[in-house]
């Protein structure tokens, strides 16, 4: 199913897909970025950097500005991704993908309620040092420096919120 710019709708192995199909083998952003922050709720940590980096170089050869959706033709065989003719761009959702697999890459998981925030930046190299800046939390705005292999998160002083320095991954063997 992964295209290199990012997982199709349906695998290249079934009959019925068609990279140029609006639901059977193109590649949506948007849901990429859900399968990016699945698989590292889970801890498939590498798998979701693949998923984010592809998405982020399909970003670049977009001008930066997402569509909808995008044909499923293996990156091997183009040098960028084949536009769908008809995708809407820009899309609202798509727009909100990077988005998304930014904060799957950081790992940031609030607990609001019990005031614990867990975080574990698991940022690909070729993205660092990495700074994100005015990252919301309740009243507090949170900063995040990522560089090789240590991390800082400034704007929790003082809110009685416990940073726990370490992913929240589920299975299905613990319950959190």
């Amino acid at each position: 199913m992964f295209t290199g710019w990012g997982i199709r709708t349906l695998a290249a192995s079934m009959a019925a897909c068609n990279p140029m199909s609006y639901h059977n083998g193109s590649v949506w952003p948007h849901d990429n970025a859900l399968c990016a922050a699945g698989l590292m709720r889970y801890g498939f940590t590498a798998h979701a950097q693949r998923v984010a980096e592809a998405v982020f170089g399909a970003a670049v050869r977009f001008g930066y500005r997402l569509p909808e959706l995008f044909c499923g033709f293996p990156r091997r065989d183009h040098l960028a991704p084949i536009p769908y003719p008809t995708s809407c761009s820009p899309q609202a959702w798509a727009a909100a993908a990077p988005l998304q697999l930014l904060t799957s890459l950081l790992r940031v998981t609030p607990q609001p309620g019990t005031r614990r925030l867990w975080c574990a930046p698991a940022i690909p190299d070729r993205y660092l040092p990495l700074h994100a800046a005015g990252l919301r939390l309740a009243r507090s705005r949170l900063t995040i420096d990522v560089r090789d292999d240590d991390w800082h998160l400034t704007g929790l002083e003082d809110t009685g919120t416990e940073l726990i320095r370490q992913p929240r991954y589920r299975n299905a063997l613990t319950r959190m």
